[in-house]
């Protein structure tokens, strides 16, 4: 999303439950020009604000959270049944492709829901 619309909309991430980086996310992230190596992995607890327009939850446990902590605001909630790519197994090479799925479809929700600027739909 930062990639996409940078400052013009303010954008955080949080999990569940507190989380490691990801060397398959970092080097799948490069491939396409985002370097996410400072990322820091945080959860819904650790978000700066509170204050929220929409959330998008990749998983249900999230989607649960999410429904919980925007109780009482106003606020979207959407829910991408998105696949857990570090739940595969194999070789680096079957874990990568499975990332760069992930990368994709969300790349490609993204901007389904958040057109660029140009884009006669926005």
């Amino acid at each position: 999303m930062k990639r996409y619309h940078g400052k013009r909309v303010f954008v955080d991430s949080a999990g569940v439950h507190q989380g490691k980086l990801d060397p398959f996310m970092v080097e799948v992230m490069a491939e396409v020009g985002v370097d996410m190596s400072h990322h820091h992995p945080k959860t819904f607890d650790g978000l700066t604000d509170d204050s929220f327009d929409i959330i998008i939850s990749l998983s249900p446990h999230a989607q649960h959270k999410a429904v919980d902590l925007t109780r009482y605001m106003h606020c979207d909630v959407k829910f991408w049944n998105i696949f857990d790519p570090s739940l595969v197994e194999g070789s680096r090479d079957t874990k990568l492709t499975a990332y760069r799925q992930v990368r994709d479809q969300l790349r490609h929700k993204i901007l389904d829901l958040f057109p660029f600027p140009d884009d006669p739909r926005f």
